[in-house]
């Protein structure tokens, strides 16, 4: 090869890494090839500017994440990829929940690999991440997690922040932290059915609040404080669920403003925040001493993974919430922390962050085109439409009709809090289906929405 002349990025990253990362965008441009050997750390040390120390932590980097291999005496040079490579199992594709509200799956060939690498580092670490470790996650999971949320634009003090095994599982952690102190918990009328099934095991009361378009209504919220003083208020307010909304900047301090007048708790189930690249500044931000924000990963890097990056309300004594982690679920899985962080690191994340968002506008913008005539309301980025049934048609028709479609699609009677259910219905558009097939079921949706005709 020509002699490779190191170019680093400015990322905010530490320096090392942005050595090692610029090593392997190299190597996928082709500019480094499997076999080539890389200059020696004291030259690249002159030709950068920076000391020789961080080269040298930068190369071993590269070694870790295995870009690079190193040899006494010879040098070190680029890794040729692994031609062993496991056969998928048949059987795990067939595996999936359609109830559940999927993000599109990864189907590029590059992006995939680059996963598969992640899990080749955790296969590295395997025997110490089997262990028994902090219910909190480790000190390097959490740095490299707050790195990641202010990335996106989420500035949290490390000592607020706990890695969860979930948001469904960390909902239920805070609920019972906090339902000591009242049985009855306020939340949109129509919502995540997670937290219905959660507040009946725990035998708190769930109120359902009016909502409109842009979620839950102020005036309506503070009604329901007066009346029934809630030990805690939850919302789902970016990219909802089912409502495909997101609440706007100014009703979020309205809200917050509520809150902080009758010192109401939040649990802020952010399960979209790292797939919604215009929302705003979460609302327990804005409330940092009463706040409970839950970043789920499930929806951008995968709901296998079941991790959650959770911020404890300044002030809260964090001990007191990982004991009740603890006696919940132990701990968050070392090894899905271990994947994450890989992800992060490596660019991995930013990737799968993209290819979420651009395959959820697409297939949004297939919806609005299929369902033309429907009464559907969705929102760029979000993985479901909300489908209002014109009058005459029942959601137990549509159902009907639909079965057998590989589409998901929910009944409002699985959402609804209070009041009777709405003919309406979540349409997911997200999961295993493809592009193809999901434009197919949606016209036969379409059909069964809009056309009487029954056969048989």
């Amino acid at each position: 090869m020509t002699q490779w002349h190191l170019t680093l990025q400015e990322t905010g990253k530490p320096r090392y890494v942005e050595i090692a990362e610029a090593i392997r965008a190299d190597i996928e441009a082709g500019t480094l090839k499997p076999g080539d050997r890389l200059p020696a750390q004291r030259k690249v040390a002159q030709q950068v500017g920076v000391d020789f120390t961080t080269v040298s932590r930068g190369y071993a980097e590269a070694v870790k994440r295995g870009y690079i291999e190193s040899f006494v005496g010879r040098g070190t040079f680029v890794r040729a990829p692994s031609k062993e490579r496991e056969a998928p199992d048949p059987r795990r594709a067939m595996e999936e929940d359609p109830m559940m509200n999927m993000p599109p799956e990864p189907d590029d060939p590059e992006l995939i690999a680059r996963m598969e690498q992640g899990l080749r580092h955790v296969s590295a670490n395997l025997v110490p991440l089997l262990r028994y470790q902090s219910v909190t996650g480790s000190q390097q999971d959490r740095e490299i997690a707050a790195r990641w949320m202010a990335e996106n634009g989420q500035d949290v003090a490390l000592e607020q922040l706990v890695i969860t095994p979930g948001a469904h599982a960390t909902v239920h952690a805070v609920l019972s932290h906090l339902s000591e102190s009242g049985p009855t918990v306020l939340c949109e009328a129509v919502t995540y059915p997670g937290v219905r099934a959660i507040t009946a095991q725990l035998g708190v009361r769930l109120v359902g609040v009016d909502i409109d378009t842009q979620g839950i209504l102020p005036d309506a919220l503070e009604r329901a404080i007066l009346e029934h003083w809630p030990s805690a208020v939850y919302l789902n307010p970016t990219l909802q669920n089912p409502g495909a909304y997101t609440m706007p900047e100014d009703r979020r301090q309205r809200v917050a403003d509520i809150l902080r007048r009758h010192d109401i708790p939040l649990i802020e189930d952010d399960a979209c925040c790292f797939v919604a690249s215009d929302a705003p500044s979460p609302i327990s931000t804005l409330i940092p001493e009463l706040g409970w924000h839950i970043a789920g990963l499930s929806k951008c890097f995968g709901a296998g993974l079941r991790l959650a990056l959770t911020t404890v309300p300044v002030g809260q004594a964090k001990g007191q919430f990982a004991q009740v982690l603890r006696a919940s679920n132990v701990m968050t899985s070392p090894i899905s922390a271990a994947l994450m962080s890989r992800w992060i690191e490596d660019g991995t994340a930013e990737a799968l962050q993209g290819f979420v968002r651009s395959a959820a506008k697409r297939r949004q913008a297939l919806a609005r085109d299929v369902l033309r005539g429907c009464d559907v309301r969705g929102q760029d980025e979000a993985f479901n439409v909300w489908l209002t049934l014109p009058p005459g048609t029942s959601r137990a028709e549509v159902m009907g009709r639909m079965t057998g479609r590989q589409i998901g699609l929910m009944p409002s009677d699985a959402f609804t809090v209070s009041g009777p259910p709405a003919e309406a219905m979540r349409v997911c558009l997200g999961g295993p289906i493809s592009e193809a097939q999901l434009a197919e079921d949606l016209a036969e949706l379409r059909d069964a929405v809009l056309t009487k005709v029954w056969i048989g």
